[in-house]
């Protein structure tokens, strides 16, 4: 499989987690010896929650199909649309995620219990 060895892999995750944990520490020690965050910043960190969300959301609403049609019809898409419309016309984070739920097990499963 790999030319790497066990203990080779294990240093790898170890080296890893260990820069993650660092870099995440950095920003918690940088913040808790400042007396105030600068506007600058704390303007940039406003977004960050979106951007987070949108990472998250994007790759399991949007799949890729054969076709354009195909990909446009999916349900997830479909579902996730409407659920963006929601968002944006009530800015209700409950009620988006009930219609968005609700339209995507109607689509998927209204055929089967209809037919």
């Amino acid at each position: 499989m790999t030319e790497w060895s066990h203990a080779g892999i294990w240093a790898a995750i170890a080296g890893i987690g260990i820069c993650t944990y660092a870099i995440r520490l950095s920003f918690i020690y940088l913040f808790g010896r400042i007396d105030s965050i600068p506007p600058r910043i704390r303007h940039i960190l406003r977004y960050v929650p979106a951007a987070v969300l949108a990472a998250l959301v994007v790759p399991a609403v949007v799949t890729v199909q054969p076709t354009v049609g195909e990909t446009l019809l999916d349900d997830r898409l479909i579902a996730g649309t409407i659920a963006t419309l929601v968002a944006w016309r009530t800015g209700d984070i409950f009620y988006t995620i009930v219609v968005g739920m609700s339209a995507l097990w109607v689509i998927r499963f209204g055929p089967l219990l209809i037919g």
